[in-house]
C-alpha cells in the first residue's frame, strides 16, 4: 500500500509513476481521491472547532453551576455539539474508509531505474548464461518425454479438471529431487531458514501481500460454517484461501510486528504447492505443465532494511541463477518494464529458461523488491539504531519453480532414445541414477 502522505504531498508525482504503468484504465480516480481530501480536512477542522467551542460551553457550565445560576441554554449547546461531533465522526469514517479502498488498489510505484514500457516486449534482456543444447534428433517435448516416465496428465484431468497433474514413478521421483535440491542449495549455500507454511491462509494475509482485493478472481477460495446465498461465506472469520505462492505465508510471518535492526535480514525459504485459478489467461500454455492450478515452487522471502534491499534484490537474483547454473540449464535475466511489473513491485528481474521444444526462453523465476508496500499493509516495522520505527523493505522470489524446472530438465537433457539423462548435480538425489529411460 502506497502512503497516504505521498498522495497528500505530491500527488502529480504518483500519478505520473502510476501512469508509467501503461494500464489501459487510470488506477486512481484523481477527482474523487480529490473531493475525499479537501472534505476530509473540512471535516476535521470543523471537528477541531466543534470540540474547542464544546470544551469552552463545559467551561462555562461549571462556572454557571458554582455561581448558582441556570445552565439549561449552555446544556443544550452542548448536546447540539455532542450530536454534530458524532455526525462529522461518522462521516470521516466513511470518508477514511473510501480513501482505503482507494489505496488499497493502487499497485506499487516503479522505480525510476525501470524501463517504461506498455508489455513484455519493452523488457530489457540483461545478460545470457549457457548455450542451448543442438540436437541430431527430432526434438520432442515435456509431455511427450514425460509420459513413458509417468507424467499422467488424464489422470490429473479425472481428479481435478483441466489444469492438473499426476505424477508417478520416475518423474515423480524427479520432481521431489528438484524440490529437495533446491532447498538444500538455499539453507546451506545462501543463508536462507528452511521453513513449512500453512497452504490455506486468512483473507487479512493476502491483504498483507497484495494479492487482495485485486486477484480474487485469480485465487481458490476456502469457506468454513455455513454459507449463505451464492455461497459467500456468512460464519466470522470463514473467508479463507489456497495460497498461490508461499511467499504469501513466508512474508506475513512478520505481519504487525516491531523488529529489532539487528534481526534484519530475515531470509526465509520453503517448498509449497501454489494455487492459482489462472482467470484471465487467455487460454494461454494449456498444453502440459507450463501453466498448472496447482504447481510446486521453492520460494525466498527476504525481510530487510531499506537502505539493503536493492543489493538483496541482485543477491537474491543471483541465489536463483545459482540453481539454473548448477543445473546446466541455458537461461536469461530480463529486467521488466512498468507495463509488466507485478501489482506489489518496485522493480524486478524474470530468469527465463531455454526450452528446446518451444525454442525459446519462458519464465521459471521473478525476482521482487516491493521497498515497504507489503510491509505498510500488514504493519510490519523494525527499530532503527535511532530509534525510530520504520517499516520494513519486502522481497520475494522463485528459487525455483519446481514443475517448469522438471520441464526445462526433461527437454534440455533428452536422448535420441527417449530418455533422459539425470543433471550431476541430482544425481545424489536421485539414488545415483544417471539415466531414466522409459
Amino acid at each position: 500500500m502506497l502512503d497516504i502522505t505521498l498522495l497528500r504531498k505530491d500527488l502529480a508525482h504518483v500519478i505520473a509513476r502510476l501512469e508509467a504503468r501503461k494500464s489501459p484504465q487510470p488506477f486512481l480516480d484523481e477527482e474523487r481521491f480529490t473531493a475525499l481530501e479537501a472534505e476530509r480536512k473540512a471535516i476535521q477542522l470543523r471537528t477541531e472547532d466543534l470540540q474547542a467551542t464544546r470544551n469552552r460551553v463545559s467551561r462555562q457550565i461549571g462556572h454557571l453551576k458554582s455561581k448558582g445560576e441556570d445552565t439549561s441554554v449552555a446544556m443544550a449547546e452542548v448536546a447540539g455539539l455532542g450530536d454534530a461531533l458524532k455526525a462529522s465522526a461518522e462521516r470521516l469514517e466513511v470518508i477514511q474508509a473510501e480513501l482505503h479502498a482507494m489505496l488499497m488498489a493502487l499497485p506499487n510505484l516503479p522505480h525510476a531505474s525501470v524501463p517504461t514500457g506498455a508489455d513484455e516486449s519493452a523488457n530489457v534482456e540483461l545478460r545470457r548464461w549457457g548455450t542451448p543444447r543442438s540436437f541430431d534428433f527430432a526434438v520432442k517435448d515435456h509431455v511427450d518425454l514425460g509420459a513413458p516416465l509417468g507424467l499422467d496428465f488424464d489422470t490429473g484431468a479425472r481428479l481435478s479438471g483441466a489444469r492438473f497433474s499426476f505424477l508417478r514413478g520416475p518423474v515423480a521421483r524427479l520432481h521431489r529431487a528438484l524440490a529437495q535440491f533446491m532447498l538444500d542449495m538455499q539453507t546451506t549455500e545462501h543463508g536462507y531458514t528452511e521453513c513449512y507454511t500453512p497452504y490455506i491462509v486468512n483473507r487479512e494475509v493476502l491483504e498483507g501481500t497484495g494479492q487482495l482485493p485485486k486477484f480474487r478472481d485469480q485465487m481458490f477460495w476456502v469457506y468454513r460454517g455455513e454459507e449463505g446465498e451464492g455461497g459467500e461465506a456468512i460464519a466470522a472469520g470463514a473467508e479463507q484461501y489456497l495460497i498461490s505462492t508461499s511467499e504469501i505465508s513466508l512474508t506475513n510471518s512478520v505481519r504487525e510486528q516491531l523488529l529489532d535492526a539487528a534481526q534484519l535480514p530475515i531470509k526465509l525459504t520453503a517448498h509449497s504447492p501454489c494455487f492459482r485459478s489462472e482467470a484471465g489467461s487467455g487460454g494461454r500454455d494449456t498444453r502440459g505443465m507450463i501453466r498448472q492450478h496447482q504447481f510446486d515452487k521453492v520460494e525466498m522471502v527476504q525481510i530487510v532494511a531499506p537502505a539493503t534491499s536493492y543489493d538483496t534484490l541482485e543477491a537474491m537474483t543471483r541465489h536463483a541463477e545459482a540453481v539454473l547454473q548448477r543445473l546446466e540449464l541455458p537461461y536469461r535475466v530480463v529486467e521488466l518494464c512498468t507495463g509488466d511489473l507485478g501489482f506489489g513491485s518496485t522493480k524486478t528481474y524474470d530468469l527465463e529458461v531455454w526450452l528446446p521444444a518451444q525454442d525459446t526462453y519462458r519464465e521459471i523465476s521473478s525476482c521482487s523488491n516491493c521497498e515497504d508496500f507489503q510491509a505498510r499493509r500488514m504493519q510490519a516495522r523494525f527499530k532503527t539504531a535511532q530509534g525510530k520505527n520504520e517499516f520494513v523493505h519486502t522481497l520475494n522470489g522463485s528459487g525455483l519453480a519446481v514443475g517448469r524446472t522438471l520441464v526445462a530438465v526433461l527437454e534440455n537433457y533428452q536422448q535420441a532414445d527417449g530418455s533422459i539423462e539425470v543433471p550431476a548435480a541430482l544425481r545424489p538425489y536421485m539414488g545415483g541414477l544417471a539415466r531414466l529411460a522409459p
